[in-house]
C-alpha cells in the first residue's frame, strides 16, 4: 500500500502540471457530480455552499487540463531535486 502511494506521488509529481487525459475525465465527471449534489436543496446551507464550490472547482480543472495545486508540486519537487543535487555535490568536494 505504501509503495502505491509513493508511486502515486511520484507520477505526480514528475512532468508537467498538465492533466492526462484520464485525469481529466475523472475530474470532470467527479466535479459535475459533486456541483450537483450541492445545487440539491439540504438543511445545512455551508455543506451546499463547499460542494458547489469544490465542484465547480474540479470541473473547471477537467475542462482546462491545467491543476495550480500539481503545479505547485512539480515545482517544489523539482525545487526539492535540485536543492538535493547541490547538496550532494558541496559534499562530495569536501571529501
Amino acid at each position: 500500500m505504501a509503495n502505491m502511494i509513493a508511486q502515486a506521488y511520484d507520477h505526480m509529481t514528475h512532468g508537467s502540471a498538465e492533466l492526462s487525459m484520464t485525469e481529466r475525465g475523472i475530474s470532470l465527471v467527479a466535479g459535475l457530480a459533486l456541483a450537483a449534489a450541492g445545487a440539491k436543496p439540504r438543511p445545512n446551507v455551508l455543506l451546499n455552499v463547499l460542494a458547489l464550490g469544490a465542484g465547480s472547482y474540479l470541473a473547471y480543472r477537467g475542462a482546462t487540463g491545467y491543476c495550480p495545486v500539481k503545479a505547485a508540486l512539480v515545482e517544489d519537487d523539482s525545487m526539492h531535486r535540485e536543492r538535493l543535487g547541490r547538496s550532494r555535490e558541496q559534499l562530495a568536494r569536501s571529501h
